[in-house]
């Protein structure tokens, strides 16, 4: 799992969320059988168990969206627990929360299985839009940066006895927030020239690109393949 192409896990993550998607939410048995697929890629991969709970956190959000559909809902109404709720809420919130969930899951297990520069170069190699690609590699690259600079403003304000307890020091906030814009824009401005100068003509040079062999598809697309036979079953 580790050593496969990422344009290989990429598409085959992308496949196997469209087929999540295209399955009928009323099959219950089809949603509990891609879990069961997801757990023996994680189990494969040799992922933490703790790995995959701790990062769907990113997926809250949406729960609480879900959550609030059978409340606000129209339609036929149900009890639940004392609460009034309404039936196709319920099943919209169903539905989201199946789908999503398998998805988050098996993008966590993307990312615990390939490094975030390999994943850009699969996306590249798969002939995404150059320019996103590269808008990408660059907030990679330099994420680390700003935050860094970030945290040296802090520290400045820190040393002039400045602590943000209240709303009063919102101004403030705003004004440090201003000029790290400032600075992460110019020091963007400074990078691109110096590329300029090294002969960047709008495409990234790629160093030890790795080939996809048919064995590396197979593998990959193994995932897709038998949700794509599962999803036949249900209809």
């Amino acid at each position: 799992m580790h050593r496969l192409p990422a344009q290989c896990k990429l598409l085959a993550v992308f496949a196997f969320a469209l087929v999540v998607v295209a399955t009928p939410r009323e099959r219950f048995w089809a949603f509990a059988a891609y879990a069961v697929l997801l757990a023996g890629v994680a189990v494969a991969a040799r992922v933490p168990a703790t790995y995959v709970p701790r990062r769907m956190v990113i997926e809250l959000p949406f729960v609480l969206f879900a959550f609030l559909i059978p409340v606000v809902g129209l339609g036929e109404r149900t009890e639940v627990l004392g609460l009034s709720l309404s039936v196709p809420g319920l099943w919209s919130a169903w539905n989201i929360l199946a789908k999503a969930t398998l998805g988050v899951v098996a993008s966590i297990l993307l990312a615990a299985t390939t490094e975030p520069r390999a994943v850009l170069l699969g996306a590249q190699r798969l002939r995404l839009p150059s320019l996103l690609v590269q808008i990408a590699m660059f907030m990679l690259r330099y994420m680390d940066v700003i935050v860094a600079e970030m945290r040296r403003m802090r520290v400045a304000r820190e040393s002039r006895g400045f602590e943000a307890r209240n709303l009063r020091h919102v101004p403030v906030i705003a004004r440090s927030a201003g000029a790290l814009f400032i600075r992460s824009y110019e020091r963007g401005e400074r990078v691109h020239l110096a590329m300029l100068s090294r002969g960047y003509t709008g495409q990234l040079p790629v160093i030890g690109e790795a080939a996809a062999s048919a064995a590396h598809w197979a593998t990959a697309l193994a995932l897709p393949a038998a949700a794509l036979a599962v999803w036949g079953l249900t209809w």
